[in-house]
Order: C-alpha cells, then structure tokens, then sequence
C-alpha cells in the first residue's frame, strides 16, 4: 500500500537498531511493573500480615439497664494497599469480653462468625444491618437519650455500623441544613409549650419533650404534633412527607 506525501519533504532520520532496541526493553519493563501492581483484596485467603502482631482497632462500651456488667466490643482492622491510592482500611476481626458469664457461648460463637465474614471480604455492612433488625422476646430497652434498642445483639450491630462509618466503609445519613433548621423550630416550639411537670420527668434526660412519642425509623422517644402533623425531632421522619 502506498502512501502519498501531499507536504514537501525538510528532513529525515533513521532510527537506529539500538534505539529501537531500548525502546522495547522501556514498554517490556513497564508492562511488567504494571502486571505486578495488583490491588489486593480481601479474600478467605487474607491473613494477618507477617511480621505484624498487633493490628490497630477501637474498643467500645455498652452498658445496658438489663445488666450490671458492661460489653466491650474490640474491631481490629487490616489496611489494604498501604500508602497508594487505593489504600483501604477494612475490619479484621472482631472479640467482646464481659463478666457476665451468661452469654458466654452466644459471644464466642457471634465472634467467630462475625470474624470470620470480615476476613472472607466484599460487602459486609450487611451485619450491621441484620443484627440491628434483632429483636429481644422480652423486650428491649433505652439509651441516654432517648434512643430505643430492641436488644443487645442490635446494640452491637449499632456499634459495628458506628465502626464501618468510622473507617469510611459505610456513609452516615445526616440531615440537609434546611432540615435541621425546621427541626431546631420545631424543637423550641414544643420545648416553650412543655410544663414544668413534663420538664421534671424521667423523660427528661433524654433532651426531647417529655409528651414525645417513640419514632419508628430511629426508635427514638422524639416524635411530636406540631401543625398537626407526627413529626421526628431526632432523624426528621414525617407522615405528612
């Protein structure tokens, strides 16, 4: 096949067989710097990295009304792809200690599974999610300030969705600042319309009006009538939209 040169010919240079020679070695070597620059994710086969005994992770505390020893919730986390652009932060494994002996078997064994999903990799908000959807027969109980957990398994998926969020792995819902102000109003209109007897109550604590009502989105006791309308001073839930 020909090729027609419409321009007039100024100069010319030949490429010599050692330049082009080194110029295939350059692309070789780059392809292969670029095959070994694999993103690592976590699969069954991940393990503690060498030479690291210890991992980093965060310790929480839940104390319930239905017992008198506390839970202490440990989350150790593997950082995946240190110091690249795809470094990520990602729970390991998970341990919870308490006195009560009662719970023995159901931790040990919640623990194991749960470490175990960790380390098996993908999306694992999931188990915030379902143990959050966990309900005690018996019935749940509150929190300071106001907020209903249906058991104590929901109280630990809450504080894994609290740890996913803190390492970036699940976002939090927060309210638009249009929304916020409308619920600050709302707030302070109920708040001056609250008697004294209501102030005083063992509502009180919970930093809601004492005639609030139970939310069935947050499960918090901050659920009011104002312009005839149920409306949530805790997460902006609304029947009337």
């Amino acid at each position: 096949m020909s090729i027609r040169i419409e321009n007039k010919i100024v100069g010319y240079e030949v490429v010599k067989k050692e330049e082009e020679a080194a110029a295939k070695a350059e692309a070789k070597v780059a392809a292969e710097e670029r095959t070994k620059a694999k993103i690592i994710r976590m699969t069954e086969r991940v393990l503690r990295p060498e030479g690291m005994e210890a991992l980093e992770g965060s310790t929480y505390k839940i104390k319930t009304p239905l017992d008198d020893h506390a839970m202490y919730v440990t989350i150790n986390d593997i950082v995946l792809n240190p110091n690249t652009e795809h470094e990520q932060r990602r729970p390991f494994e998970i341990f919870i200690n308490s006195k009560n002996m009662d719970h023995f078997q159901w931790i040990v064994a919640l623990t194991r599974l749960m470490s175990a999903v960790f380390r098996k990799g993908g999306d694992v908000t999931f188990l915030a999610e379902e143990l959050q959807a966990v309900f005690d027969p018996k019935g749940g109980y509150f929190k300071p300030g106001g907020k209903f957990m249906p058991s104590i398994i929901a109280e630990i998926g809450a504080v894994i969705e609290h740890h996913l969020q803190k390492i970036g792995l699940m976002e939090k819902e927060a309210l638009s600042e249009q929304q916020q102000l409308i619920l600050n109003q709302k707030r302070a209109q109920a708040e001056a319309v609250s008697t004294r007897a209501a102030e005083a109550s063992a509502d009180a604590d919970s930093g809601y009006p004492a005639s609030a009502s139970l939310c069935n989105k947050c499960h918090t006791k901050a659920v009011i009538i104002m312009d005839n309308c149920a409306t949530c001073l805790s997460c902006g839930y609304s029947k009337c939209g």
